[in-house]
């Protein structure tokens, strides 16, 4: 019964002063949009950089020991390749190897060297760990054919499709050279550096790559890392450490170690968490300097109430109440608006809504409501009647 006349209370004075709570509602929306997009850039900056070293088919990357978990100072020849497999546990291996290039747009070659859409290079042995699980397409025929497994962004942004014949261009030297390369896959993700991935089995890669001077000698192959897929049953921490016992001069890494030491991933990971941080506790105070204000105002009323026999609980509930159908109203609003705003984002936009990340934002903005009105409610329980009234001496 209480609660009932404290949501009934709380409803009336809200829809007698619709203008008010509205305003206050349109605050708490922008809130949400603010926060829920910042999550998404957050997300969609982090999984540029992490995407595809979160999904090699393994559990350990091995580095040089002196690349300080950077992977463009970890450099490997060959003979790495049969020191690892040869430990116990190993199941297999395979090299990858990292560089950037152009994509030059469909429909023949442009004249202006900025036309183009620039992807992250990536070498890998077909079959091996570290080679992409491909969703259309057949995948690599040849472990050193002129064919190219497409990232889902690479293929959006430059607008290819299985089958079709793209050209990389890449610096040789000194002068600009063209390869032609057959998509003959497509692969979720596969990002890496923010940038769109485009894989290539590792001699074509070798060939392909930016570099200072022509080379393209399959026995001189130059690598940056080697990714390590464990037999069944084997804990990665273990072969982890018994890889660095047995092979010299190198490190190995879980997966997330690995992607949380790309350049730039921890620091614009935390760079957005603070924002995100301080844009809750800005709403915890706006929220609670309105309630505050609302409450000052209605100090009569409720000293009135109170004359008539209202107790401190339904005092409370309403107030309570009051807030929480306000945050409610405005964090719906807002969430509405920043789907409608989502859905008119172009593919290339690295905004990324999931569900656990969404819940949490969601979560916490209905928190700040009735933290910022706690002041609110403190100020509401001690109005004494007489002096609300002014009949006190």
């Amino acid at each position: 019964m209480t609660v009932l006349l404290s949501a009934s209370l709380a409803l009336k004075e809200m829809i007698r002063n619709v203008g008010r709570f509205a305003s206050i509602s349109a605050v708490i929306a922008l809130i949400t949009v603010l926060i829920l997009f910042l999550a998404g850039l957050g997300e969609g900056l982090a999984l540029g950089n992490r995407q595809y070293l979160e999904s090699v088919d393994g559990q350990l990357l091995v580095y040089q020991d002196t690349a300080d978990v950077q992977i463009a100072a970890s450099q490997f020849d060959r003979s790495i390749i049969a020191s690892v497999r040869r430990v116990e546990g190993v199941e297999d291996v395979g090299a990858v190897a990292f560089s950037s290039t152009v994509i030059e747009p469909l429909g023949g070659r442009q004249s202006s060297e900025d036309a183009g859409q620039r992807v992250s290079l990536i070498g890998v042995e077909p079959g091996r760990p570290g080679a992409p699980r491909v969703v259309q397409g057949s995948g690599f025929t040849s472990s050193s054919g002129n064919e190219v497994v497409l990232g889902r962004q690479a293929a959006i942004r430059t607008g290819a499709s299985v089958g079709d014949v793209i050209t990389v261009r890449s610096t040789q030297g000194a002068v600009d050279e063209r390869y032609d390369l057959r998509v003959v896959g497509i692969a979720d993700g596969q990002q890496y550096q923010i940038s769109p991935g485009a894989l290539v089995p590792l001699i074509t890669f070798d060939r392909v790559k930016p570099k200072g001077e022509v080379q393209a000698d399959p026995s001189s192959l130059v690598f940056n890392l080697v990714a390590v897929r464990a037999e069944p049953g084997v804990d990665a921490e273990v072969l982890g450490e018994r890889i660095e016992r047995e092979v010299r001069s190198v490190e190995a890494y879980d997966l997330v170690t690995a992607y949380e030491n790309v350049p730039g991933y921890t620091a614009q990971k935390s760079t957005v968490d603070t924002q995100t941080g301080f844009t809750l506790v800005i709403g915890i105070l706006v929220v609670g300097g309105f309630f505050q204000i609302q409450t000052l105002q209605k100090l009569g009323q409720i000293g009135m109430l109170k004359a008539i026999g209202a107790s401190n609980a339904t005092i409370a509930i309403s107030t309570v109440l009051q807030i929480v159908f306000t945050n409610l109203i405005g964090v719906t609003i807002g969430a509405l608006g920043t789907a409608a705003l989502a859905a008119t984002f172009p593919a290339t936009v690295p905004i990324v809504f999931r569900e656990g990340n969404v819940l949490v934002a969601v979560g916490g903005l209905l928190i700040i409501g009735p933290l910022g009105g706690l002041v609110a409610l403190r100020a509401a329980l001690r109005v004494e009647p007489l002096t609300a009234l002014g009949l006190a001496k």
